[in-house]
């Protein structure tokens, strides 16, 4: 098949919104946490676009949609992206793209999939320990889901389908969020107090900027322009915006008080939990799932955070995990030919066998991204050491792990650095060799 003009173009503007997203995550995790750890958010974010990037050139790519290898894992054919047409299709994947550019568009997923867990570690794992689990991360977990479900791996065999990443990447994320913060314990002082943002405005951007980006990452899954994408698109502001509007509705009721920072995470799980379904249902029963996105996901903040008294920073578990699982059943449901030809009908169309699948799917997503993430984390705990000692945690990351600061002025950071290094003089020399 030919390439076609107009998918490409589409396809170009979509990986750049997917890009865009990275920046935004930056400002909504480090919007809603404290301000001394606001540069370590960036850098963990920053680096880990370019190392995963990396990662995904040299043979993350292969690994994830090269030749099957008894439907487990990809060969290196593509290694480097040998054998990647810049002019010509991958006609497996995309048959009106270039090969390249369907690369390109998923290593925008490889990238911010990893990065998503910045939300649960914030604020005490040591930066070398990041670098090591995020690329163990990938080639452990993400790289296989990728390959068993998209890459034609066995659950794809299996009639496991995924629009854009609900399985594959929320399923994944939500559980390993879980499992890394049982491992890394609570932040010292753990409570109300520590859990007060510093900036909600910048909270908000970001997560405007997210919605924004997340058009790209649904609609952009289409892997064409066209009437599926625009259905993609819709289906996925209205679940975003039905779950927005049950946080604050939730929210309101529990504490007397409309809450923004319920409304921006409320947003959030919606986009994450229609993620998987946003290819395969009509506007109407996205209206349906966002409500009980909404309702599932708040719900599982208030059981891991105020009942079972688990430290995951930013929610990651219940926002991504929670919703993702939801979404993805939701499949079983909801999905209709009628909408995307290519895919499956639901129970409400005539095929209850598709629940199954979607089922086993989620499972095998929340076991691997679990037990993979206890795994990866207990070995770097006892390799390296995971968490900062609790003089850096109460200076914050900012100052002891980067020596530098997000706002500021240089008299202030000086002060900061003398509270830090208690030697006066050794002090100083950083602060000016820094400069």
């Amino acid at each position: 098949m030919a390439i076609d003009t107009g998918d490409t173009a589409w396809m170009l503007v979509a990986g750049s919104l997917v890009l865009l997203m990275i920046p935004a995550l930056g400002m909504f995790e480090s919007g809603l946490m404290r301000k001394k750890n606001t540069v370590s958010v960036f850098m963990q974010i920053f680096f880990g676009l370019a190392l995963l990037s990396v990662m995904w050139f040299a043979f993350g790519f292969s690994l994830s949609f090269g030749p099957d290898t008894m439907g487990v894992v990809g060969n290196l054919d593509w290694t480097f992206l040998r054998g990647i047409a810049s002019d010509g299709p991958l006609e497996q994947y995309a048959p009106t793209i270039p090969g390249m550019l369907f690369v390109k568009f998923q290593l925008m997923f490889a990238a911010i999939t990893p990065l998503l867990l910045t939300g649960v570690i914030a604020e005490r794992m040591k930066f070398s320990s990041f670098i090591i689990f995020i690329a163990a991360w990938s080639m452990l977990i993400y790289y296989p889901l990728v390959h068993w479900v998209w890459g034609g791996g066995w659950l794809a065999q299996m009639g496991v389908v995924d629009f854009a990443g609900g399985i594959v990447i929320h399923t994944s994320v939500g559980m390993g969020a879980l499992a890394a913060a049982l491992v890394l314990g609570r932040r010292r002082h753990y409570g109300p107090s520590i859990m007060v943002p510093h900036s909600i405005p910048l909270a908000v951007i970001g997560s405007s900027l997210l919605w924004l980006g997340w058009f790209g990452f649904n609609a952009g899954s289409a892997l064409a322009s066209g009437g599926l994408a625009g259905n993609t698109v819709i289906v996925t502001h209205l679940a975003s915006s039905v779950s927005a509007l049950i946080w604050v509705g939730l929210s309101w009721m529990r504490t007397g008080k409309p809450s923004v920072i319920a409304a921006v995470n409320g947003a959030i799980a919606g986009l994450a939990g229609i993620t998987p379904a946003s290819g395969f249902v009509s506007v109407e029963h996205s209206f349906v799932i966002g409500i009980a996105i909404g309702i599932a996901s708040y719900s599982g903040v208030v059981l891991f955070k105020e009942k079972l008294k688990i430290d995951d920073a930013l929610d990651v578990s219940s926002v991504h995990g929670v919703a993702g699982i939801i979404g993805s059943l939701a499949i079983g449901i909801f999905a209709s030919s009628m909408i995307n030809p290519s895919g499956p009908d639901g129970f409400l169309f005539g095929n209850p066998d598709q629940m199954l699948p979607q089922a086993i799917g989620v499972g095998v997503a929340a076991a691997l991204g679990f037990g993979g993430t206890w795994i990866i984390m207990q070995v770097i705990k006892h390799l390296i050491g995971i968490r900062v000692t609790p003089e850096v945690e109460d200076a914050g990351l900012d100052i002891s792990e980067h020596a530098e600061s997000a706002y500021s002025d240089e008299e202030e950071f000086r002060l900061d650095m003398d509270d830090y290094v208690k030697d006066k003089e050794e002090s100083d020399e950083f602060f000016f060799k820094k400069r």
